[in-house]
Order: C-alpha cells, then sequence, then structure tokens
C-alpha cells in the first residue's frame, strides 16, 4: 500500500471512530447497564449516561486508525480478483487481523470506559489509577481474549457483508457506491453482526465489570456464559440486544460511511496535490 493510501486509511479509520464512538455513547452506556450483573437501576440507570467519554475519547481514534490500516494492508497483500470466490475470505482474513490489532489499544479504554459507565459518580481517570494500582498493567488488559473472541466473529460477518452489499449495490447502478449508500450497507452489515454476537459481548461485560480476583475475573469465556445460562437464561445471553443493534446499526451507517466518505476525499487531495 502505497503512501497516500496508508495516510488516507489512517486518517479516515480514526475520524471514523471518534465520530461514531462519541455520537453513540449514550446508547453504550445504556448497554452495558442492562449486561451489568449488579442490574440496570443500581448500575446507574440512565443517569450519568456520559460517564466514560473520556476513555471513550482518548482510544478511539488510535484505535480505529489502527484497524483500518491494518484491514486495508491484508486485502492489499492478499489482492485477488473482485470476481474471485476468494474474496469474501479475504475480506474475513483483513477484518481478523485488524480487530487483533486494534483490541490492543481499544481494550484498555473500554475496561476503564465500562467500570466508569456503572460508577458514574467516580471520575475516569481514578478508575485508570484504581486499576492500575489494584491491578497492574494486566488489569487494563483483562478481557483481552474475550473483547477479541468477540469481534472477530462480528467482523467476520460484518466486513465482508458490508463488502459484498456494496459490490451488489455497484453492479446494479454499474457504478462504484456513493458514500451515503456505503454507509447504508453499513448500517445492515452491523446490526445484523450485532445480533448474532450479543451473548459474547455480554460475556465480555461480565469479565470487564467482574470484581478482581473472581472466577469470572479469569476471563474464562465459555465459564461467564455458563453462569449467565444458568442465572438468567436465554434472556441474559441476548440481554442489551436492541439497544447494541441499534447503536451498531446507526454506528455502521456513521463509521463505514464517514470511512468511504473520508478516504476517497483524501485519496483526490492526494492525487491533486503536486
Amino acid at each position: 500500500m502505497d503512501g497516500p493510501g496508508f495516510m488516507a486509511s489512517l486518517v479516515a479509520g480514526g475520524v471514523a471512530g471518534v465520530s461514531v464512538d462519541l455520537i453513540l455513547f449514550p446508547l453504550d452506556t445504556i448497554k452495558t447497564r442492562l449486561q451489568s450483573p449488579q442490574g440496570f437501576n443500581k448500575a446507574g440507570g440512565f443517569h450519568g449516561i456520559y460517564a466514560g467519554v473520556p476513555s471513550a475519547a482518548v482510544g478511539s481514534f488510535p484505535n480505529a486508525a489502527a484497524f483500518f490500516i491494518t484491514y486495508e494492508y491484508v486485502k492489499w497483500f492478499l489482492h485477488t480478483d473482485s470476481s474471485s470466490y476468494l474474496t469474501p475470505m479475504k475480506h474475513m482474513l483483513a477484518a481478523s487481523a485488524g480487530e487483533v490489532v486494534a483490541c490492543l489499544i481499544r481494550v484498555p479504554s473500554e475496561v476503564v470506559k465500562q467500570r466508569a459507565q456503572v460508577s458514574a459518580s467516580t471520575r475516569t481517570f481514578q478508575i485508570f489509577s484504581n486499576i492500575l494500582y489494584e491491578e497492574g498493567i494486566q488489569g487494563l488488559y483483562r478481557g483481552y481474549k474475550s473483547t477479541v473472541l468477540r469481534e472477530i466473529p462480528f467482523s467476520l460477518v460484518q466486513f465482508p457483508l458490508w463488502e459484498s452489499l456494496k459490490a451488489l449495490w455497484s453492479w446494479r447502478q454499474d457504478h462504484v457506491v456513493d458514500s451515503w449508500q456505503s454507509a447504508v450497507c453499513g448500517a445492515f452489515a452491523g446490526g445484523f453482526a450485532a445480533a448474532v454476537t450479543t451473548p459474547l459481548d455480554v460475556a465480555k461485560t461480565r469479565i470487564m465489570l467482574a470484581k478482581a480476583g473472581s472466577s469470572t475475573a479469569n476471563g474464562n469465556v465459555l465459564s461467564a456464559l455458563h453462569g449467565v445460562w444458568r442465572s438468567q437464561g436465554l434472556a441474559g445471553l441476548f440481554a442489551g440486544v436492541f439497544p447494541r443493534m441499534a447503536a451498531i446499526s446507526l454506528g455502521g451507517f456513521i463509521f463505514l460511511g464517514a470511512y468511504d466518505h473520508t478516504h476517497s476525499l483524501l485519496l483526490e487531495v492526494g492525487r491533486k496535490s503536486p
């Protein structure tokens, strides 16, 4: 991938990440509190729904930038003919690689953010300091495995579906999709992926919110899922599914639409520059 393409992916990914995280933060807070083991009302209800936003704001640009740089590079590295039956596999591998890299930045931000969301009266920096003091660096990466195990299946569904919908729409209208059309494809792909991966999101939330030293805090996803199943059944495994679908559908519209628009704009500027 050439220099202009690299920079366009970095900046466009960062802009898209900041846009979607800040706009949809209240929905994310409601979803986290619905999934909290202490229950929605005790976790804060509708009070202080912007608790933890500093953590999201700091982490969103580098997180999204890291994902899209990796995603676009792996697609370039695994270049195949657009009509090849291997194209969906290329998108799956690119998205999976992107998630593994991005989660190195996303997880510490997510841990601090989610604890702030269920402790609205505590400052974000104080929560960050407490984690470092009580658990060390590993405390910031609690739930890394569960987050990757949630994000990879999500991306395996979302990104090939997004790319396929764009390709189908382009074929039907006989020209490349516009940014708003890419955004519509992103909304549909994101909502569908969000629904089918909600149990993994519930497990990730329980692990991140568990008390240090507890069995859940060890990060065993299957154990967390089993615990939710025993105590709350199927409803517990799909807790927060509707705000999650709403947030990610709208997020897919903003995130992927903003990425495509910014990426195209930056490449156009790069071509015009001497």
